[in-house]
C-alpha cells in the first residue's frame, strides 16, 4: 500500500517552548520542525497541529502540571516560528493524546492518511500517547527525531526507544525524511 502521510505537530505552543512549562530543548527543535513543515507543505502533505487547549480549573491534567495552554490565552497559541498556514489543521486536545476525545482520527481518515509523522513535545508523554493511539488505530508511525524532544535527554531517549520498540515507529531525521517523501 502506498504511504499517505500527515505531520502531527504536538504541543509546539508558547507555554511549552517559552512559557509556563518552558522547555529549552523544545526551542532547539524549532528550526528542524519549521524545515519539515515547509517541505511537507510544498509536497501537499497535511500539517496538523495537536494542541493542548485546557479549560481553566476544569481539566484533570492541570492538577498535575498546573495552568498551561489555557484556551484563549497566548500560552495556548502555536509558537510564531511555526505559524499556521491556511492549509494547516488544528486539533485541540485536553489530554496527552491528540486522539483522545478529538476528531483527529476522522480528519486523518477523510484525508486518506495511513502514516503519521510525529514531531513536537514531549517524546515520553504527549508524543508517546498520540503515537500509541495512532498505532492502535492502524496508522504507521514515523518519528522525526530532530523535530521531537523532551524536558531531559533521558526522557527523550526513553520516549524514542519506547516508540520504536512498542509501536515499530520508524525513527529518522528531517533531512532524510524530506528526501524520501
Amino acid at each position: 500500500m502506498e504511504k499517505k502521510y500527515a505531520v502531527l505537530v504536538v504541543d509546539m505552543l508558547n507555554d511549552f517552548v517559552t512559557g509556563a512549562l518552558a522547555c529549552e530543548r523544545g526551542q532547539a527543535i524549532v528550526p528542524q520542525t519549521a524545515k519539515l513543515l515547509a517541505g511537507c507543505r510544498e509536497k501537499n502533505i497535511p500539517v496538523i497541529f495537536c494542541n493542548d487547549a485546557h479549560l481553566k480549573d476544569i481539566d484533570h491534567e492541570l492538577k498535575l502540571w498546573g495552568d498551561h495552554a489555557i484556551v484563549g490565552t497566548p500560552g495556548a497559541e502555536v509558537i510564531p516560528e511555526l505559524a499556521l498556514c491556511d492549509k494547516d489543521y488544528v486539533v485541540p486536545k485536553r489530554r496527552y493524546s491528540g486522539f483522545f476525545h478529538t476528531d483527529l482520527d476522522m480528519l486523518l481518515k477523510e484525508l486518506g492518511v495511513n502514516t503519521v509523522i510525529m514531531t513536537g513535545l514531549h517524546a515520553h508523554m504527549c508524543v508517546r500517547h498520540t503515537s500509541a493511539d495512532a498505532y492502535q488505530l492502524g496508522y504507521d508511525v514515523v518519528v522525526a527525531k530532530d523535530a521531537t524532544d523532551s524536558f531531559t535527554e533521558e526522557d527523550y531517549n526513553i520516549g524514542i526507544k519506547y516508540l520504536k520498540d512498542t509501536y515499530g515507529a520508524e525513527i529518522t531525521d528531517v533531512d532524510t525524511l524530506l528526501e524520501t517523501l
